[in-house]
């Protein structure tokens, strides 16, 4: 029997990626430095649950700010009042402008709605989709924390993705006459080039979550849905 985690903390035991994090938005430290910060955290929490006996041991649960905004990034689903950012912004900095909005530069941008999860006191950065809603991969952060781990030294990586359903349901759309769900047709597609990605590079296991289908989906209005 092989045992496994479902995910781990990332802010550090002395809150240490958030104090980097927040060095960083202030100046203080540079983008690699914050990279490493974040890298040294993960490590240490690989490093301790190999050492537990976990056997599974998930890797991209690591976020510098919000796994569903890691998501929304790595799909392409940036808001449209975010464009004139791709061009003058790195993408670590065009992430924490979706969290954080953007008023410098002439811009004065809103930032992404920010909602509970579910019935806990954690909070996530609300996915916005149209009607004609495009998709595609923009990085390949989930193979890079796989690699990541193996080069730690981590015997059987499990990367960690929120299901398709699950990230189109904590979605909101930004328009009438469609439902989100109509979108996954779209989606899937994605998450298969992912899937195949890791397998390709020898990952064994995958840990999908879709915490709405332990919801009551019968409140979803399923006639409008397209999949």
């Amino acid at each position: 029997m092989l045992t496994q985690n479902l995910g781990y903390p990332r802010i550090g035991a002395g809150r240490e990626l958030k104090k980097a994090r927040e060095n960083y938005w202030a100046g203080r430290i540079n983008l690699q430095e914050l990279f490493h910060a974040g890298k040294k955290e993960k490590i240490k929490n690989w490093t301790l649950q190999q050492t537990c006996g976990i056997d599974l041991i998930p890797c991209n649960d690591f976020s510098f700010y919000d796994q569903v905004l890691d998501h929304s990034l790595m799909f392409g689903a940036i808001p449209e009042r975010f464009d004139p950012l791709k061009e003058i912004l790195s993408e670590t900095d065009l992430y924490f402008a979706m969290c954080r909005g953007y008023q410098k530069d002439g811009f004065d941008i809103i930032a992404m709605e920010m909602t509970k999860w579910f019935d806990t006191n954690y909070h996530y950065l609300v996915p916005e989709f149209t009607k004609n809603q495009k998709f595609e991969l923009q990085n390949s952060h989930v193979v890079d924390e796989f690699n990541e781990a193996i080069q730690a030294g981590v015997k059987h990586p499990k990367p960690v993705l929120i299901g398709p359903v699950s990230y189109l349901l904590l979605g909101k759309e930004k328009e009438e006459g469609f439902h989100r769900l109509a979108l996954i047709d779209q989606l899937l597609p994605l998450y298969i080039s992912v899937l195949k990605e890791l397998q390709n590079q020898g990952c064994l296991y995958v840990q999908i979550d879709e915490p709405f289908l332990v919801t009551d989906l019968l409140k979803l209005p399923v006639r409008r849905w397209n999949c």
